[in-house]
């Protein structure tokens, strides 16, 4: 095994669209430097001026990712977990607002000694420390820049490279993935497209070293000849990305055309032989020998395939080591309704009530709740969808007809004794939260410890171990003082946090799998090592 003493740098780039896959092929050529034995860690830079994407609507940006130590993200680096197994920290997600509220502090705390600030250096410094912020930790830093070659928000940080490739040399290279479309009409592949962004690239100073070209139709030799001809690339750098049946086929696309084996050349690092990557072949193997089907009902409010991400991702990855297909559909909870219910979620195996922030559609989600249970389907809900299950049984089994979240009620503070109370809050904001007015202040954010209950259904899922540690993005809780009611009455509480006393896990032990999670199981689960809870799920789907 090989290892660099100086940490090489690799900057991903895109022209032409957007929404072209540079996080999967960041992901990619993370995979693929591991696989010869390397250290990596991948970056994602976004142009936007928010600090992060927390407050993002998902119908704009997709899934808000959480990172262990609590930092929101974009679903990028949802990728980069997924394919290479990596823990990134909020050190791994960067955007415009937090590079300039960084050096504004530092302004207004007199760090200049009065100079004039300027994008140039000060705005472009700072991007250039938040690169170089993993400077001896890893053998390889890949930085994915956001948003499209020529976008002035992204100026910026088209700068900060430029400087950087000069003053690192061969430590550093650049990656820039591009679109190849087919004109129907007449038939042919257009690189002219691909021309003008490496044109416009090299206007700002920067010559890509490799062009990766995004494709639906094969490109040949030729196609390739052209494009290296007139970008000033070598043939072996130019590589296509066509569309694959799936995104975990993409490194092994890349490495069979040397994608890997190029960058290494271009850093001046002996390239040796390919690695094999058995584990992630294996995974491929069962991919393609699934055939059999399992329909899985996603509950929620975002009709956007984006906003669901890593959920989706999960089951996907568990059904294939069930050897079966996850097929899923998605079933928008404003539409459900007492009449339709049935219809709607009809030969679904399984049912995943979805997490979600607001009001909106939440009534929905109660009713497929109960529908579920009452019907013995297997059900997972997860965060909001967890506590829809809970205001559902305390409504239809507690006989607490109003019960609800205080997120959702006009109550403030519950009566500890419940007699004085409007609503039942079975969902309730912690006492400590209340004082704080800062929108994301409030929530419990991160990888928490949560001691499993032994017997139950989640404990055996995850292998009969007492002590997980999961991740979680939500303001309000499951409210002890009904604790005992629920259990009586069926509803077991199965995970606590050991340190607060929270409710972490609720299932149902009469149901062949009714569990609702108050964290997000889905941010931990990659293509190696697939999340146990969504495994446990879709193999009792199966049965």
């Amino acid at each position: 095994m090989f290892i660099v003493m100086e940490t090489k740098y690799i900057f991903v780039t895109g022209g032409v669209v957007s929404s072209l896959g540079k996080g999967i092929i960041s992901a990619s050529i993370g995979k693929l430097l591991q696989a010869r034995g390397f250290k990596v860690t991948i970056q994602k830079f976004d142009p936007y001026i928010n600090i992060d994407p927390g407050t993002l609507n998902p119908y704009e940006h997709g899934e808000c990712y959480v990172t262990e130590d609590g930092f929101e993200t974009d679903l990028d680096l949802g990728h980069y977990e997924r394919f290479t197994g990596i823990h990134t920290t909020r050190n791994n997600s960067i955007t415009t607002g937090r590079i300039y509220k960084t050096v504004i502090d530092r302004e207004r705390h007199g760090d200049y000694l009065g100079k004039t600030i300027q994008v140039v250096p000060h705005i472009t410094d700072e991007i250039k420390r938040r690169i170089t912020h993993f400077e001896g930790s890893f053998d390889f830093v890949i930085s994915e820049i956001g948003g499209t070659i020529g976008d002035i928000e992204s100026a910026p940080f088209m700068e900060a490279i430029r400087q950087l490739r000069w003053q690192l040399g061969r430590d550093a290279v650049c990656v820039h993935l591009t679109y190849v479309p087919y004109l129907k009409a007449a038939d042919e592949l257009k690189t002219k497209p691909t021309q003008h962004s490496v044109k416009e690239l090299q206007g700002m100073g920067i010559q890509p070293d490799i062009l990766v070209l995004r494709t639906e139709r094969h490109l040949d030799d030729s196609m390739r000849m052209k494009v290296a001809s007139f970008c000033n690339v070598d043939l072996e750098c130019v590589v296509q990305s066509e569309d694959m049946p799936s995104i975990y086929e993409v490194p092994v696309s890349m490495q069979k055309q040397g994608l890997d084996a190029a960058i290494m050349r271009k850093i001046g690092i002996p390239v040796g032989e390919t690695p094999a990557m058995k584990p992630w072949h294996d995974f491929l193997d069962k991919q393609h020998n699934a055939t059999r089907e399992v329909h899985i009902g996603l509950v929620g409010k975002y009709d956007l395939q984006d906003a669901y991400k890593s959920i989706r991702e999960s089951l996907n990855l568990a059904g294939i080591y069930n050897d079966v297909k996850a097929r899923l559909h998605f079933v928008n909870s404003e539409e459900i309704t007492k009449e339709n219910v049935d219809e709607k979620l009809e030969d679904m195996a399984g049912i995943i009530i979805c997490p979600g922030f607001g009001q909106r559609g939440i009534e929905g989600k109660i009713i497929a709740a109960e529908y579920t249970r009452s019907h013995d389907i297997p059900t997972f809900g997860i965060c909001l969808g967890m506590q829809m299950m809970v205001i559902e049984f305390a409504r239809n089994v507690l006989g607490y007809k109003d019960a609800n979240s205080t997120e959702f009620s006009e109550v403030d503070k519950l009566d500890a004794n419940k007699n004085n109370s409007l609503i039942h809050n079975v969902i309730d904001i912690m006492e400590e939260q209340k004082s704080i007015t800062q929108m994301g202040g409030t929530m419990r954010l991160g990888a928490y410890e949560c001691e499993l209950q032994k017997g139950s259904r989640a404990y055996e899922a995850y292998d009969c171990v007492s002590l997980i540690k999961e991740r979680h993005r939500h303001r309000y809780e499951f409210n002890n003082a009904y604790r005992e009611d629920f259990e009586t009455k069926g509803m077991k509480c199965v995970g606590i946090n050991p340190s607060a006393n929270l409710v972490e896990i609720v299932e149902i032990p009469d149901k062949r799998w009714y569990i609702g999670t108050q964290f997000h199981p889905e941010y931990s689960s990659t293509v190696l090592h697939p999340h146990p809870l969504f495994l446990s799920f879709i193999k009792v789907c199966v049965e």
